[in-house]
C-alpha cells in the first residue's frame, strides 16, 4: 500500500517535505512542502512553472504537478527532519511525457509487459573540489597513479565515511569506497536494485554527495572531464534481467560463452546495435567526449570506450562481461540523467530481445594498445551534436524511447551545442589571432 506521508511525519518527526523531480538537462528540481500540508500534495502534486526548468515547456502552459512517489520518500540522514520525495510530473491529469522518471516508468512497464525486470547498479565516480570548483581540493593528492592510494582517501576520510554512514543509515548496503584512478577522484559502491531503485537512488547520491561536500568546505563535481590531463568521471552501470518474481536471473545460463544466456545476448546486442544513439543520453555535455575520445591521462588510461565493443572481463571495452548472468556498460559518466539512462539500457535491450539482435563477435584485445585491431567496429561519436544526431536518425531506439520525450531532449541538446559553439574560447585567440 502506498505510504500516507501525514502519518509518515507524525512517525518520523518529519518538518518538512523536498518534492522533486529532475529535468531533461539533469537538473534537480524542488519544493519545501511542510509537513501540515502535505496531504493535499500527495493527492493532487506539488505545482510547477515547467517552463522555469529544462523542459520543452511555455510560459503558457498550465500548471505541472509533481505528484510524489510517497514509498520512494527519503529522510536527509544529516537533516532528519526533512524528507526528499521523488516525484512524477502531471499536467491536466496525463503523464507528462518527456519528465525523465516518466521515461524510466514507461520502460519498466514495457520490460514487465514482457515478463522481465530489469536490475541495476551504478558505479558514480566524481570529484572533490576547491569551492571554485578550479583545483582538486586535496593539493597532496599529487600521485602519478592515484587510485586506491590508502593516503589520499584517509585525507578525505570525513568526507567519504560521512556519505558512507548515511547510505548504510538508508540501507542501501553500501560495501565499499575508494581513491578513483584521477588525483581528487573517488567511487562509492552500493548494492544493486530494481532500475527505478537505482534511479532514485543515484538522483539522491548526487544530492547527497554535493551536501555533505558543501557541509565540509568542498565542492563535489560529477562532471565527465572536469580536470584536463587526469581521468574522467565515468558512472558504469551493471545489468541484469529477472524473471518477474525477482529470483531467476533470466540472463544467466551456466553452459553459454561467459554464463550469458540467449535472452542475455540479445539485451546486449541492443545495446551494442543503439550504443551511437544512446551517446545522447549516456554522454549527454559537450564535456562528455572530453572523457570518450580523450588521449592518454596522467595515469595510463582514460577507462573509457571509444569504439562499440564488447568482451569478458576486460576493462578497455565498452561492455564487458564480468561474470555469469550480467554485463557492465562503461559508456555513461557522471553527467547522466540517472532516470535517462536506465531507461535508454531497458529501451535499447527490450528492442534487442524483440529482433534477437547478435551483439557481434566478442573481443578480448586490450582496446588501449590493439584497438587498431578492431578496425572493423563502429566507432562512437566524436562529440555531442554527433551523438544528437545518432539519435535522432535511430528510428527504432528514438520511437522506443518515446517521440514526446525524445522531441523536448533534442531541442534542448540542440540548443545547449549551439550555445557551446556561440561561446568565443582563449584556445581560439591563441590559435587563430595572426592567421
Amino acid at each position: 500500500m502506498t505510504r500516507d506521508l501525514a502519518e509518515f511525519a507524525r512517525e518520523t518527526g518529519i518538518r518538512y517535505f523536498m518534492i522533486s523531480f529532475t529535468d531533461l538537462a539533469g537538473g534537480q528540481r524542488a519544493k519545501l512542502v511542510p509537513a501540515q500540508a502535505i496531504a493535499d500534495m500527495q493527492a493532487d502534486g506539488a505545482g510547477f512553472a515547467g517552463f522555469a526548468t529544462w523542459l520543452d515547456l511555455t510560459p503558457a502552459h498550465p500548471d505541472m504537478l509533481a505528484v510524489p512517489d510517497a514509498d520512494a520518500a527519503v529522510v536527509l540522514p544529516w537533516k532528519p527532519d526533512v524528507a526528499w520525495v521523488p516525484a512524477n510530473p502531471v499536467m491536466e491529469g496525463l503523464p507528462v511525457d518527456q519528465a525523465p522518471r516518466n521515461v524510466l516508468r514507461r520502460q519498466i512497464d514495457l520490460a514487465a509487459a514482457a515478463g522481465l525486470r530489469v536490475k541495476t547498479g551504478v558505479e558514480a565516480e566524481f570529484f572533490l573540489l576547491e569551492p571554485d570548483g578550479r583545483a582538486i581540493s586535496d593539493p597532496q593528492d599529487v600521485a602519478e597513479k592515484p587510485c586506491y592510494d590508502q593516503q589520499a582517501v584517509m585525507r578525505r576520510y570525513d568526507v567519504v565515511a560521512e556519505i558512507c554512514d548515511y547510505m548504510l543509515e538508508l540501507g542501501w548496503n553500501p560495501y565499499q569506497n575508494d581513491h578513483e584512478d584521477a588525483n581528487g577522484q573517488f567511487e562509492m559502491n552500493w548494492d544493486y536494485a530494481d532500475a527505478l531503485v537505482t534511479a532514485d537512488r543515484h538522483s539522491f547520491f548526487k544530492f547527497m554527495v554535493r551536501s555533505v561536500a558543501e557541509k565540509h568546505g568542498l565542492r563535489a563535481t560529477f562532471m565527465p572531464k572536469p580536470v584536463a590531463g587526469l581521468t574522467g568521471n565515468g558512472c558504469h552501470a551493471h545489468v541484469s534481467v529477472w524473471d518477474m518474481d525477482g529470483t531467476t536471473n533470466a540472463f544467466a545460463d551456466d553452459a553459454a560463452e561467459l554464463g550469458l544466456s540467449a535472452r542475455g545476448r540479445h539485451f546486449l546486442g541492443g545495446i551494442m546495435t543503439h550504443a551511437a544513439a544512446m551517446c545522447a543520453i549516456t554522454n549527454p555535455t559537450v564535456n562528455s567526449y572530453k572523457r570518450l575520445n580523450a588521449p592518454r591521462t596522467l595515469s595510463g588510461a582514460t577507462w573509457a570506450p571509444n569504439t562499440v565493443t564488447w568482451t569478458g572481463n576486460n576493462r578497455t571495452h565498452m561492455v564487458r562481461v564480468p561474470g555469469p548472468g550480467r554485463f557492465e556498460l562503461r559508456l555513461p559518466d557522471g553527467a547522466a540523467n540517472p532516470y535517462l539512462l536506465q531507461a535508454a539500457i531497458i529501451a535499447a535491450g527490450l528492442d534487442g530481445l524483440d529482433r534477437q539482435a547478435d551483439p557481434g563477435p566478442r573481443r578480448d584485445i586490450d582496446m588501449y594498445a590493439e584497438g587498431h585491431l578492431a578496425s572493423d567496429a563502429e566507432k562512437l561519436p566524436l562529440n555531442l551534436l554527433d551523438a544528437l544526431r545518432a539519435f535522432d536518425a535511430d528510428s527504432a531506439f528514438r520511437g522506443a524511447m518515446g517521440d514526446g520525450f525524445a522531441d523536448a531532449f533534442l531541442k534542448i541538446k540542440h540548443a545547449e551545442w549551439l550555445s557551446y559553439t556561440a561561446h568565443f574560447s582563449e584556445w581560439e585567440r591563441v590559435n587563430t589571432l595572426d592567421v
